[in-house]
Protein backbone atom coordinates (compact mmCIF):
# COMPACT_ATOMS: atom_id res chain seq x y z
CA UNK A 1 0.00 0.00 0.00
CA UNK A 2 1.38 3.37 -1.18
CA UNK A 3 2.04 6.52 1.58
CA UNK A 4 -1.04 8.17 -0.15
CA UNK A 5 -3.32 5.26 0.19
CA UNK A 6 -2.25 5.04 3.83
CA UNK A 7 -3.24 8.44 4.44
CA UNK A 8 -6.34 7.90 2.62
CA UNK A 9 -7.24 5.41 5.15
CA UNK A 10 -6.62 7.13 8.05
CA UNK A 11 -8.42 11.01 6.62
CA UNK A 12 -10.87 8.48 5.97
CA UNK A 13 -11.20 6.74 9.42
CA UNK A 14 -11.04 10.28 11.31
CA UNK A 15 -13.84 11.45 9.16
CA UNK A 16 -16.46 8.31 9.67
CA UNK A 17 -15.06 8.17 13.37
CA UNK A 18 -16.43 11.93 13.62
CA UNK A 19 -19.40 11.01 11.79
CA UNK A 20 -20.59 8.00 14.17
CA UNK A 21 -19.71 10.55 16.95
CA UNK A 22 -21.93 13.31 15.65
CA UNK A 23 -24.90 10.67 14.76
CA UNK A 24 -24.99 7.95 17.21
CA UNK A 25 -24.23 9.80 20.59
CA UNK A 26 -26.99 7.93 22.51
CA UNK A 27 -27.58 4.17 23.18
CA UNK A 28 -27.79 1.84 21.87
CA UNK A 29 -25.43 2.05 19.11
CA UNK A 30 -23.29 4.61 20.36
CA UNK A 31 -20.61 1.52 21.17
CA UNK A 32 -19.69 1.59 17.24
CA UNK A 33 -17.90 4.81 17.96
CA UNK A 34 -15.31 3.10 20.40
CA UNK A 35 -15.53 -0.03 18.85
CA UNK A 36 -14.30 1.53 15.44
CA UNK A 37 -11.75 3.30 16.82
CA UNK A 38 -10.06 0.03 18.13
CA UNK A 39 -10.45 -1.50 15.37
CA UNK A 40 -8.18 1.10 13.33
CA UNK A 41 -5.21 0.90 15.85
CA UNK A 42 -4.08 -2.41 14.69
CA UNK A 43 -4.32 -1.34 11.11
CA UNK A 44 -2.10 2.02 12.23
CA UNK A 45 -0.03 -0.55 13.56
CA UNK A 46 0.13 -2.55 10.12
CA UNK A 47 1.31 0.51 8.55
CA UNK A 48 4.91 0.78 10.51
CA UNK A 49 5.76 -3.65 10.23
CA UNK A 50 7.38 -4.45 6.62
CA UNK A 51 9.61 -7.25 5.77
CA UNK A 52 12.77 -4.31 6.46
CA UNK A 53 11.13 -2.16 8.62
CA UNK A 54 11.64 -1.25 11.74
CA UNK A 55 15.17 -2.21 11.35
CA UNK A 56 15.41 -2.30 15.19
CA UNK A 57 14.52 -5.85 15.97
CA UNK A 58 13.63 -5.16 19.87
CA UNK A 59 11.43 -2.19 18.15
CA UNK A 60 9.85 -4.63 15.83
CA UNK A 61 8.83 -7.34 17.85
CA UNK A 62 7.35 -4.92 20.87
CA UNK A 63 5.02 -3.21 17.52
CA UNK A 64 4.32 -6.92 16.46
CA UNK A 65 3.16 -8.14 20.10
CA UNK A 66 1.26 -4.61 20.12
CA UNK A 67 -0.61 -5.38 17.05
CA UNK A 68 -1.28 -8.91 18.04
CA UNK A 69 -3.03 -7.81 21.48
CA UNK A 70 -5.14 -5.36 19.79
CA UNK A 71 -5.90 -7.32 16.44
CA UNK A 72 -8.86 -9.22 17.67
CA UNK A 73 -10.88 -5.72 17.97
CA UNK A 74 -10.95 -5.33 14.53
CA UNK A 75 -12.32 -8.98 13.21
CA UNK A 76 -14.84 -8.33 16.70
CA UNK A 77 -16.72 -6.31 14.78
CA UNK A 78 -18.16 -8.75 12.90
CA UNK A 79 -20.13 -10.00 16.24
CA UNK A 80 -21.21 -6.44 16.64
CA UNK A 81 -23.67 -7.70 13.60
CA UNK A 82 -25.97 -9.38 16.11
CA UNK A 83 -26.65 -5.87 17.58
CA UNK A 84 -28.64 -4.97 14.62
CA UNK A 85 -31.53 -7.03 15.98
CA UNK A 86 -32.15 -3.79 18.32
CA UNK A 87 -33.31 -2.42 15.01
CA UNK A 88 -36.79 -5.09 15.09
CA UNK A 89 -35.91 -5.23 11.12
CA UNK A 90 -39.50 -6.77 10.93
CA UNK A 91 -42.71 -5.80 11.36
CA UNK A 92 -46.17 -7.15 12.79
CA UNK A 93 -46.86 -8.22 9.23
CA UNK A 94 -43.26 -10.56 9.15
CA UNK A 95 -41.85 -8.36 6.39
CA UNK A 96 -38.47 -6.39 6.55
CA UNK A 97 -39.47 -2.50 7.65
CA UNK A 98 -39.09 0.38 4.97
CA UNK A 99 -37.43 2.52 8.00
CA UNK A 100 -34.93 5.23 6.63
CA UNK A 101 -33.32 5.46 10.39
CA UNK A 102 -33.12 2.14 10.93
CA UNK A 103 -31.30 1.42 7.08
CA UNK A 104 -28.77 4.04 7.85
CA UNK A 105 -27.91 2.53 11.27
CA UNK A 106 -27.73 -0.84 9.52
CA UNK A 107 -25.74 0.91 6.78
CA UNK A 108 -23.46 2.54 9.47
CA UNK A 109 -22.37 -0.79 11.20
CA UNK A 110 -21.75 -2.68 8.24
CA UNK A 111 -19.63 0.20 6.69
CA UNK A 112 -17.60 0.11 9.45
CA UNK A 113 -17.75 -3.57 10.04
CA UNK A 114 -16.56 -4.48 6.26
CA UNK A 115 -14.05 -1.53 6.03
CA UNK A 116 -11.73 -2.36 9.54
CA UNK A 117 -12.35 -6.05 8.31
CA UNK A 118 -10.96 -5.74 5.37
CA UNK A 119 -8.06 -3.78 5.69
CA UNK A 120 -7.45 -5.48 8.93
CA UNK A 121 -7.06 -8.59 6.48
CA UNK A 122 -4.83 -7.20 4.77
CA UNK A 123 -2.50 -5.85 7.63
CA UNK A 124 -2.46 -9.86 8.90
CA UNK A 125 -1.00 -10.91 5.75
CA UNK A 126 1.47 -7.72 6.20
CA UNK A 127 2.31 -8.89 9.70
CA UNK A 128 2.83 -12.32 8.63
CA UNK A 129 4.97 -11.93 5.83
CA UNK A 130 6.85 -9.69 7.75
CA UNK A 131 7.32 -12.13 10.88
CA UNK A 132 7.99 -15.02 8.39
CA UNK A 133 11.08 -13.07 7.23
CA UNK A 134 11.97 -11.64 10.07
CA UNK A 135 12.65 -15.60 11.30
CA UNK A 136 14.32 -16.12 7.82
CA UNK A 137 11.51 -18.49 7.29
CA UNK A 138 9.86 -17.10 4.60
CA UNK A 139 8.30 -19.65 2.66
CA UNK A 140 4.83 -19.54 1.75
CA UNK A 141 4.15 -22.60 3.48
CA UNK A 142 5.16 -21.08 7.06
CA UNK A 143 3.81 -18.13 6.21
CA UNK A 144 0.40 -19.25 5.80
CA UNK A 145 0.58 -21.03 8.75
CA UNK A 146 1.27 -17.83 10.49
CA UNK A 147 -1.76 -16.67 9.06
CA UNK A 148 -3.86 -19.47 10.52
CA UNK A 149 -2.32 -19.71 13.47
CA UNK A 150 -2.58 -15.98 14.04
CA UNK A 151 -6.42 -16.15 13.13
CA UNK A 152 -7.01 -18.69 15.71
CA UNK A 153 -5.53 -16.52 18.58
CA UNK A 154 -7.58 -14.10 17.16
CA UNK A 155 -10.53 -15.69 17.37
CA UNK A 156 -9.51 -16.66 21.13
CA UNK A 157 -9.35 -12.60 21.79
CA UNK A 158 -12.81 -12.14 19.94
CA UNK A 159 -14.35 -14.73 22.65
CA UNK A 160 -12.64 -13.10 25.61
CA UNK A 161 -14.04 -9.78 24.64
CA UNK A 162 -17.81 -10.62 23.82
CA UNK A 163 -17.92 -13.07 26.17
CA UNK A 164 -16.04 -12.55 29.16
CA UNK A 165 -16.28 -8.58 28.26
CA UNK A 166 -12.40 -8.34 29.26
CA UNK A 167 -10.76 -5.72 26.90
CA UNK A 168 -6.87 -5.50 26.09
CA UNK A 169 -6.09 -2.82 28.14
CA UNK A 170 -6.96 -5.00 31.31
CA UNK A 171 -3.78 -7.16 30.35
CA UNK A 172 -2.04 -4.18 30.54
CA UNK A 173 -3.67 -2.69 33.74
CA UNK A 174 -4.45 -6.12 36.35
CA UNK A 175 -3.33 -9.25 34.53
CA UNK A 176 -4.64 -11.12 36.84
CA UNK A 177 -8.24 -9.81 36.11
CA UNK A 178 -7.33 -11.24 32.22
CA UNK A 179 -5.52 -14.89 33.13
CA UNK A 180 -7.35 -16.09 36.23
CA UNK A 181 -10.58 -16.24 33.53
CA UNK A 182 -9.29 -17.17 30.60
CA UNK A 183 -7.89 -20.46 32.52
CA UNK A 184 -11.63 -21.00 33.33
CA UNK A 185 -13.29 -20.18 30.15
CA UNK A 186 -12.93 -23.66 27.92
CA UNK A 187 -16.15 -25.40 26.75
CA UNK A 188 -17.83 -27.33 24.19
CA UNK A 189 -19.47 -24.36 23.45
CA UNK A 190 -16.18 -21.58 23.57
CA UNK A 191 -14.18 -24.13 21.39
CA UNK A 192 -17.01 -24.36 19.01
CA UNK A 193 -17.03 -20.31 18.78
CA UNK A 194 -13.32 -20.27 18.65
CA UNK A 195 -13.42 -22.53 15.69
CA UNK A 196 -16.12 -21.09 13.42
CA UNK A 197 -14.58 -17.63 14.00
CA UNK A 198 -11.65 -18.82 13.03
CA UNK A 199 -13.09 -20.35 9.64
CA UNK A 200 -14.97 -17.17 8.99
CA UNK A 201 -11.96 -15.08 8.91
CA UNK A 202 -10.13 -17.67 6.79
CA UNK A 203 -12.71 -17.57 4.51
CA UNK A 204 -12.88 -13.73 4.38
CA UNK A 205 -8.84 -13.35 4.16
CA UNK A 206 -8.44 -16.22 1.35
CA UNK A 207 -12.03 -14.76 -0.40
CA UNK A 208 -9.36 -11.16 -0.60
CA UNK A 209 -6.81 -12.96 -1.42
CA UNK A 210 -8.06 -14.49 -4.59
CA UNK A 211 -9.44 -11.11 -5.76
CA UNK A 212 -6.24 -9.39 -5.37
CA UNK A 213 -3.67 -12.01 -7.22
CA UNK A 214 -7.02 -12.27 -9.99
CA UNK A 215 -6.22 -8.23 -10.16
CA UNK A 216 -2.86 -8.53 -9.90
CA UNK A 217 -2.72 -11.02 -13.07
CA UNK A 218 -5.29 -9.06 -15.41
CA UNK A 219 -2.79 -6.18 -14.75
CA UNK A 220 0.39 -8.32 -16.37
CA UNK A 221 1.32 -7.73 -19.90
CA UNK A 222 0.86 -10.98 -21.90
CA UNK A 223 3.39 -13.31 -23.07
CA UNK A 224 5.15 -12.56 -26.35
Amino acid sequence: MSQLNKWVVRTTFIVWMALLYWYLKTPPFNFLVLNTFLAYIPIELSFHIGIAKPRNALLFWLIVIVWLLFYPNTPYLLTDLFHLSLLEPYGANGLLRLNAVMWLKFSLLLVSTTFSTLLGLWGLERVAEAISARLRLNHTIFTQLLIVGLTFITSIGIFIGRFLRIHTIYLILTPEMFIRPLLHMWSEDAIIFIVLLTIVQLVLFYTLKLVTISNSTRQLPPKK
